[in-house]
Parts: C-alpha cells; sequence; structure tokens
C-alpha cells in the first residue's frame, strides 16, 4: 500500500495503476523527504513532479507544506489516478495539486513557471537522451536555489546531467539511486 508518510495528510492511502507505474518505495520518500524536510526545501515551495505516475513525491510535499504542486503524467490512468490522489491529499488541508497530462519535455518547453523543488522519477527503461532533454528543459524553470530530486534504477549509471546542472548529493537504496541537484552556479572570475 503506498499512503502519504507526514504532514497533514499522513496516513492517507494513495491509489495505485494495476500496472504501468512504479511508485516510488516508502523507504526511499521517507529518506528523502527527511533530508528535504531537513534543509526547509519544503514548506512554501513551488514544486513540480514529472512523471508523477500516481502523484505519490508531489502529493507527499504537498501534504508536507508546499505551496504549490504540479503533477506531469503522460499515461492516461495514472493520469486519473493522480487526479484522485489528489483530490484525497487536498481534503486532507494540503494545497490543490494541478495534474497536467502531457509529455515531461513538452510541459517544460511551453511552461513560464519557475519551481523551487523538483522530482523527476522516470520510468527505468527511459532513454538516456529523453532524460537529458528534460533535465536540459527543466534548468531555466528553476528557481536560484532550487532543489531536484532524480530517482533511477542504479543499474542506469551516472545520469546525464548538463552543464547547467550540478550534483548535490548521490544516496543508494538498495537498486534504487536518488541524485540531488540544484543548478549549476556560474564561475566568478577574479581580478
Amino acid at each position: 500500500m503506498t499512503r502519504i508518510i507526514a504532514g497533514v495528510a499522513s496516513g492517507t492511502s494513495l491509489k495505485v495503476p494495476a500496472s504501468g507505474t512504479r511508485p516510488t518505495s516508502e523507504r526511499v520518500r521517507e529518506a528523502l523527504f527527511g533530508a528535504l524536510d531537513a534543509r526547509g526545501e519544503i514548506d512554501g515551495a513551488r514544486t513540480l513532479d514529472l512523471f508523477a505516475g500516481t502523484g505519490a513525491l508531489g502529493l507527499e510535499a504537498a501534504s508536507r507544506g508546499a505551496s504549490s504542486v504540479v503533477l506531469v503524467e503522460l499515461a492516461r490512468q495514472a493520469v486519473q489516478i493522480a487526479k484522485q490522489n489528489a483530490s484525497a491529499v487536498a481534503k486532507r488541508g494540503a494545497c490543490e495539486a494541478t495534474v497536467v497530462a502531457a509529455k515531461a519535455q513538452k510541459f517544460l518547453a511551453e511552461s513560464g513557471a519557475e519551481f523551487d523543488l523538483v522530482f523527476i522519477d522516470p520510468p527505468y527503461d527511459l532513454a538516456r537522451d529523453v532524460l537529458t532533454e528534460v533535465l536540459e528543459l527543466l534548468a531555466p524553470r528553476l528557481s536560484d536555489d532550487a532543489v531536484v530530486a532524480l530517482e533511477q534504477a542504479k543499474r542506469a549509471g551516472e545520469p546525464p546531467i548538463p552543464e547547467t546542472l550540478e550534483v548535490l548529493r548521490e544516496k543508494s537504496y538498495g537498486d534504487t539511486m536518488v541524485y540531488t541537484l540544484m543548478r549549476a552556479q556560474a564561475p566568478t572570475i577574479s581580478e
């Protein structure tokens, strides 16, 4: 069973499609959100959940105080379930999440919004060039202090991080790797 771990919607059960999605395990979510909470990254954050599936990551952020949440998912069945999950979490007092049925690349290319906290949990079989494109399109959508959490299979190896982003931390959880990214800082020129 997938559920919200903490915050105003703690314990809320989330629906999961019978097939086609792989929700982030509770163990990984608990560790990830513990680290984000400790750094004060969630409260008031404008949050984006790409490849949202059930919406578990974005909705966990909503439960813990994010000011806004956008869930982006392409699969029709997952979109419907994400909408149901978003409604259940909002009824418990969390911010309302917007569910967008679109490819991540299309959303990023067309959105003018800026985000403080981004979750990227693509299908494990997503082509590297697609992930590269998503990360490149994401960088201009990030606020100056934004944090990005990228989850992928350990067997996938190092993710294709573009020069516009840098890795702050990487952590292994069984067969899952979580990379914490931020915007790359422009080099300073000393005189």
